[in-house]
C-alpha cells in the first residue's frame, strides 16, 4: 500500500519473454510481487534496488539532447536502436540506449524522454523490466509470433532424487514439472548437468525454470563428486557414461515423453557432447555455449602443454563445492613460478587436489584421456546442435572442434553464433578497454535457444532451422554477418610469408609480412629463457584467458620476432579458422613455439586477434612424443584461434613469433623431461627460418570486400 503523494512507477518483469513479477518503484525503493517462484529482488539479474534508487536521476535527463549521455554518476549511454509502436492508441517512437563500459550492462528504453524499460542480457537468459502499457515499444516484441510453445504457468518442485549410475554411484538431481501437468501427460525434458552447484543462483535450477513455464520438465544434476553427488570427480572422465545413464533415467519416468534436450556452457557444454557421444537415442537437441573441448586441444593439456591459466579454475574447484573466491589471489605471479608443477596445489593450498594429481600422472595422450574425448566419437554424435561462442572465449577451441565434427559427419541440423565475446558470452561491449559496437550484445540469444528446443523437442515449425547456419560478428566493421558455412564459402585462404634480413627481433626490427614468397633470406634467432618467458596478457583473477589486449610493449622484447605488413592501401577482411606453418630449430631437446596475429593501428597499438602454440615433442603425435635433434629444422603446424576482423585501411597486419606465454602456459623447461615433475631449466637458442626452402607463413581466411 502506498501513501498519497508517494512517487510510484509500475512495471512488469519478464525473464526470457515470460511475465514473472509485478514491480513498483516507490520513493526509490522496490515493491515486488512474484508470479513465479522467487519473491526476492536479489534473485533477479536486474539490480532492482539500484535501478529504483537511480530512477529520479534518469528521469531528469534530456534524452533528446545528444546521442551519448553521461549521467552524474559517470554512466555512459549511447542511443543505438529505434523501435516504433503505439501506446494508448497513439503512435510512438522509443530508443534503446546501450550502457557502455560495464560488465553485464543494464540498457535503457526511452520514449519521449521517459525511461520506460530496463534490459539485461546474458549468454543463456535475459530480463526486461517494462513500464506497464509500453510493451510494444520494447525488445519484448521479439518473443511475439516467434513460433514458441505456449506458456504453461508456474513450475512445481517435485523433489531431490539420487539417481543411480551403472556403477552404483548416485547423483543428486532436482526435478521440476509444470504445476498444472495433467495425470498421465508426458512432456519433453531439459537436462542441465553441472559441476558448479545445482542449487546455486548462477548455475542452479531456478535459473532454468523458464523452460518449465513453457511446458518442459527440468532436471538439474550435480555431476559426479560435486555438490551432493556421490563418487570422486575427475573432470571429463565419467561424463559419457553418467550422461547416458541420466538420459535413460529421465526417459523411464512416468511424465517423460522420452525426448531430452541439454543446455549449458563451459563444462556444462562438455557434458552435452559427452552424452551425445554415448549415442543415446533420447537426446534430441543440445544448446552448447563456450564448450570445453578435447583434453589435448583445449584443457587440461592445451596442445599438450600444461596451462598455468587453468590453475585458477583448479583452485576454485578444489573442494566438493565451488569456491569462486579461491581465484582472488594477489600472488599468482609467485604461484606460477613454483616447481615442480605437479606439487603446486599442495605447496599453495596445503593439500593435494585429486584430479590435478590424475592429470599430472598422464603426461601424454593415452586411454585415460581418450575414454571421454567426444571429439573422436563423431560417428555416435548425431543430434541437432546450437553452438554459441566468441572470438575471445578461452575455450573457443571446443566450439571449433564441435563444428568441425558436425561438418565432417555431415550432420544436417547445426547452427553456430560467434560474437565479439569472451567466455562470459553476450555480457560486455568492451573487453579490456577494446570497444565493440552497441550491437555486440544480442537481445535474441535466449529466444533462439528456446526456439531450438521447441523445434526439435516439440515439433514447432518456427523456422529456426531454416536460418543461415552461421552468424558471426565482424570486428572492425562492428556488424553481424551470416553464412551457410564456416568459414564462409567465399573465403580464400591466403599465405602471408615471414621475411627479414635476419634481425626481426622486436617491433623495431626488420621483420616484414607479405604475399610474396621468400627467396634467399637469413633466419632469425632469439634466446628463450624459461625463467623469463614473454608474457601472455591476462589477469588470472579474472579467469578469462583469451582477451584482445594491446601487445605493443610485449613486442619490444628481444625474444619476440615481429613481422609486419606495410600500411594497408585498402580494407582487408578475414573470417575463419587461422593457422601458421613455422620452420624452426632449437638448441633444446624440447621447446614451445607461439604465433600471434595482431591488428596494428596508425598509433602503433597492436591488438591481439588470434594466436596458437605448439609443443615440439608433440609436433607429430600426442600419443608418441618425439624429442628434438638439437639444431635440426622441423616443420610445425600451429593451429590458431578463429576470428572475423577487418584490418582497416592504414592499419598493418602483424605476426609475432616467440616461445613463451607466461600466465597462460607454464613455460617449457627445454630439457625434454616430464614437465610436471621437472625442476631443471635451461636456456634455448631458437632459430626461425623463412626462405625458399623453409617458407614460414600464416594462412589467413581472406574475404572479398564488397
Amino acid at each position: 500500500m502506498t501513501a498519497s503523494g508517494d512517487k510510484q512507477s509500475d512495471f512488469s518483469l519478464y525473464k526470457s519473454g515470460i511475465y514473472c513479477a509485478d514491480v513498483s518503484f516507490v520513493n526509490g525503493t522496490v515493491l515486488l510481487t512474484a508470479k513465479g517462484q522467487s519473491g526476492d529482488a536479489e534473485d533477479y539479474l536486474l539490480p532492482l534496488a539500484q535501478l529504483a534508487a537511480q530512477e529520479a536521476e534518469l528521469h531528469g535527463i534530456d534524452w533528446d539532447a545528444a546521442n551519448e549521455i553521461v549521467t552524474q554518476e559517470g554512466a555512459v549511454f549511447q542511443r543505438f536502436d529505434r523501435i516504433d509502436g503505439e501506446h494508448a492508441g497513439v503512435a510512438k517512437t522509443a530508443w534503446l540506449w546501450a550502457r557502455r563500459g560495464e560488465k553485464m550492462p543494464v540498457d535503457l528504453i526511452v520514449c519521449e524522454r521517459e525511461v520506460i524499460g530496463y534490459c539485461i542480457n546474458g549468454r543463456g537468459d535475459s530480463e526486461m523490466l517494462i513500464k506497464n502499457g509500453y510493451e510494444v515499444l520494447t525488445p519484448l516484441m521479439l518473443w511475439q509470433d516467434a513460433g514458441l510453445s505456449p506458456e504453461a504457468g508456474r513450475a512445481a518442485h517435485k523433489g531431490t532424487f539420487f539417481v543411480p549410475m551403472r556403477d552404483g554411484v548416485r547423483l543428486a538431481t532436482e526435478l521440476w514439472l509444470p504445476e498444472n501437468l495433467s495425470a498421465g501427460e508426458k512432456i519433453p525434458t531439459i537436462l542441465v548437468r553441472t559441476p558448479y552447484g545445482r542449487k546455486t543462483k548462477a548455475n542452479g535450477d531456478v535459473r532454468w525454470l523458464r523452460f518449465v513455464q513453457r511446458g518442459y520438465a527440468l532436471v538439474v544434476q550435480d555431476t559426479r563428486g560435486r555438490g551432493e553427488s556421490e563418487g570422486v570427480w575427475v573432470p571429463k572422465i565419467h561424463e559419457l557414461a553418467d550422461g547416458d545413464d541420466t538420459l535413460n533415467w529421465i526417459a523411464a519416468q512416468a511424465w517423460s515423453d522420452g525426448g531430452v534436450g541439454m543446455i549449458g556452457g563451459s563444462y556444462g557444454g562438455f557434458v552435452q557432447w559427452a552424452a551425445a557421444a554415448s549415442g543415446n537415442k533420447h537426446l534430441k537437441a543440445i544448446v552448447s555455449y563456450v564448450t570445453v573441448g578435447s583434453a589435448f586441444g583445449d584443457i587440461p593439456r592445451t596442445n599438450g602443454m600444461i596451462p598455468s591459466g587453468v590453475l585458477t579454475w583448479t583452485f576454485m574447484m578444489a573442494e566438493q563445492d565451488q569456491n569462486p573466491d579461491a581465484a582472488n589471489r594477489t600472488d599468482w605471479e609467485e604461484v606460477i613460478k613454483l616447481r615442480p608443477i605437479k606439487d603446486i596445489p599442495k605447496m599453495v593450498l596445503g593439500k593435494d587436489i585429486h584430479f590435478w594429481n590424475e592429470w599430472m600422472s598422464h603426461p601424454d595422450y593415452d586411454d585415460f584421456w581418450a575414454q571421454s574425448d567426444w571429439v573422436n566419437m563423431g560417428e555416435q554424435i548425431d543430434v541437432p546442435s546450437l553452438l554459441i561462442s566468441g572470438w575471445y572465449d578461452d575455450d573457443s577451441v571446443g566450439t571449433s572442434e564441435a563444428w568441425s565434427l558436425l561438418e565432417r559427419h555431415q550432420r544436417k541440423h547445426r547452427r553456430m553464433i560467434l560474437g565479439p565475446w569472451h567466455h562470459r558470452a553476450n555480457t560486455a561491449r568492451e573487453i579490456h578497454n577494446i570497444p565493440f559496437g552497441n550491437n555486440a550484445i544480442r537481445y535474441d540469444l535466449d529466444l533462439i535457444q528456446q526456439q531450438w528446443f521447441d523445434r526439435f523437442l516439440k515439433g514447432c515449425e518456427n523456422g529456426v532451422d531454416a536460418k543461415p547456419q552461421v552468424e558471426y560478428y565482424m570486428v572492425g566493421e562492428n556488424e553481424w554477418k551470416s553464412s551457410d558455412s564456416w568459414p564462409p564459402a567465399e573465403t580464400v585462404y591466403t599465405p602471408f610469408y615471414l621475411h627479414s634480413p635476419g634481425a626481426a627481433n622486436t617491433a623495431a626490427g626488420d621483420g616484414m609480412l607479405s604475399y610474396e614468397e621468400p627467396g634467399d633470406e637469413k633466419p632469425d634467432r632469439y634466446t628463450f629463457d624459461p625463467l623469463d618467458p614473454a608474457p601472455y596478457l591476462i589477469d588470472m583473477t579474472e579467469n578469462e584467458c583469451s582477451v584482445p589486449e594491446n601487445y605493443r610493449e610485449v613486442e619490444e622484447r628481444h625474444d619476440v620476432l615481429v613481422f609486419t605488413s606495410p600500411p594497408l592501401e585498402e580494407d582487408v577482411a578475414i573470417a575463419g579458422e587461422i593457422s601458421a606453418v613455422l620452420y624452426a630449430a632449437s638448441s633444446a631437446k624440447d621447446t614451445d613455439w607461439v604465433v600471434r596475429l595482431t591488428d596494428v593501428d596508425e598509433a602503433g597499438n597492436s591488438i591481439r586477434l588470434s594466436d596458437g602454440m605448439v609443443r615440439a615433442r608433440y609436433r607429430h603425435s600426442y600419443t608418441q612424443p618425439e624429442l628434438l635433434e638439437p639444431g635440426k629444422v622441423e616443420a610445425y603446424e600451429v593451429k590458431m584461434t578463429k576470428v572475423a576482423n577487418v584490418f582497416k585501411k592504414g592499419h598493418r597486419i602483424r605476426v609475432s613469433v616467440m616461445s613463451g606465454a607466461k600466465n597462460l602456459i607454464f613455460p617449457n623447461h627445454n630439457t625434454g623431461n616430464d614437465p610436471a615433475s621437472d625442476t631443471e631449466m635451461i636456456v634455448a637458442l631458437q632459430t626461425v627460418h623463412h626462405d625458399k626452402t623453409y617458407p614460414s607463413h600464416i594462412r589467413l581466411p581472406i574475404l572479398p570486400m564488397k
